[in-house]
């Protein structure tokens, strides 16, 4: 099973990510800190990373390019309740594999994670 790192400003949407897919028996750590997600998944060996677009202090395309400096084989799905052609472009340029756009159903995450991991 995979590792995943989830980030969203929003500790529910962490919480709720992370037992959905925790039940199909993925390792997950959830952040909810821009800094702290970076700083793990430059230690860690990750899989997956699942990002929020919109965040505190940066948006995940930032994120996304801040951890593809260390790991850029990690695979990547943006989230966004905000979606924009621009946003899902900078997505794709930067190597996101998914887009995903919240709210989204619990069967939809499980099986983008699903591709975005074969």
């Amino acid at each position: 099973m995979a590792k995943i790192v989830v980030l969203d400003d929003i500790a529910e949407a962490v919480t709720l990510i992370r037992k959905i897919l925790e039940r199909k028996g993925h390792e997950v750590v959830g952040f909810t800190e821009e800094e702290e997600a970076i700083a793990y998944a430059q230690a860690h060996a990750v899989d997956l990373a699942i990002l929020d677009i919109k965040l505190k202090k940066m948006s995940g395309i930032e994120v996304l390019a801040e951890i593809r400096k260390v790991n850029p084989a990690v695979k990547v799905i943006m989230l966004t309740g905000y979606p924009t052609l621009e946003t899902a472009k900078d997505a794709v340029r930067l190597g996101a594999s998914e887009y995903c756009v919240k709210p989204f159903e619990k069967e939809e995450l499980e099986e983008k994670v699903a591709d975005v991991l074969k």
